[in-house]
């Protein structure tokens, strides 16, 4: 069993200077995000809140008519903890009539829509607010590719893009999230009854340490079936992974030039940066 133990105060330092500094340099010291009740938000709200001053935070509330009740309560109890502004947005009348429209429609395709909605309300509220988008992706989903395109995976900064969901855990604790919310069953809050680990087959746990051994530790996935995994796990994770790249990347432009973005022109080297 691979130790994902974190150094809690430390990772705080880390993150925070990071929002930092990454806000002043592109001209900004405001962030907003939406906040979900759910765990990686709220650790985002609270490192962005340590970060800049929560005067100079935004938290935004978008629920969707299924929504439970103790999602909009436990994201105002962090709210009211940490004093930093907050909205309430309700996407209902903005999702529901493109929902409505296709009798064909899905609980996935739905729930894309809501993400989407939702990122749409935030990049408008970034204008009016004068800040940048936090987002509240973490490594695990990010790598099994369990995010909406341009939906929640759509940001300026990912502060907690490099921890896995399990030491997420860890660092809330560290900042003082309350435990409702650490503790609770983690939801993309898209439909009713849905959580994370029922779509995915598997608990955070189990996957985090089968990831930690392939990206971190390079792993082929016949060492981690050696290693005591389940093979048909591991190769439903490694085709997650790869069938999910290009999530983690920007779109591929065909090459023509000689300097292609993405390419060979990747730094701003020369450019007074």
């Amino acid at each position: 069993m691979t130790d994902l133990t974190i150094n809690a105060e430390l990772t705080e330092k880390i993150l925070t200077g990071f929002i930092h500094t990454e806000l002043n340099r592109v001209g900004f010291q405001r962030a907003l995000l939406g906040v979900s009740g759910g765990i990686d938000s709220a650790v985002s709200l609270y490192l962005s809140a340590k970060a800049l001053g929560p005067e100079n935070v935004l938290a935004i509330r978008m629920p969707y008519k299924t929504s439970p009740d103790h999602t909009l309560e436990d994201a105002q109890l962090m709210i009211d903890d940490l004093g930093v502004q907050s909205m309430t947005v309700e996407i209902t009348p903005m999702v529901d009539p493109l929902i409505d429209r296709f009798e064909d429609m899905t609980k996935i395709r739905a729930g894309n829509i809501m993400a989407r909605m939702r990122m749409i309300v935030l990049f408008d509220q970034s204008v009016a607010f004068n800040g940048l988008v936090m987002g509240s992706s973490n490594k695990t989903e990010i790598l099994l590719g369990y995010s909406t395109i341009y939906g929640d995976s759509a940001a300026a900064l990912q502060p907690i893009g490099d921890l896995y969901k399990t030491q997420v855990r860890q660092l809330a604790r560290h900042l003082g999230v309350p435990e409702l919310v650490v503790s609770k069953a983690p939801s993309a809050d898209l439909w009713e009854g849905q959580t994370d680990e029922g779509e995915l087959g598997f608990s955070y746990a189990d996957v985090d340490q089968l990831l930690h051994l392939l990206v971190d530790q390079r792993y082929r996935p016949e060492a981690c079936v050696e290693e005591g995994f389940d093979r048909d796990f591991v190769a439903r994770v490694v085709r997650r992974v790869r069938q999910n790249h290009f999530k983690r990347v920007m779109p591929p432009i065909a090459k023509l030039s000689e300097r292609t973005i993405g390419y060979d022109f990747l730094y701003l080297r020369d450019w007074g940066t």
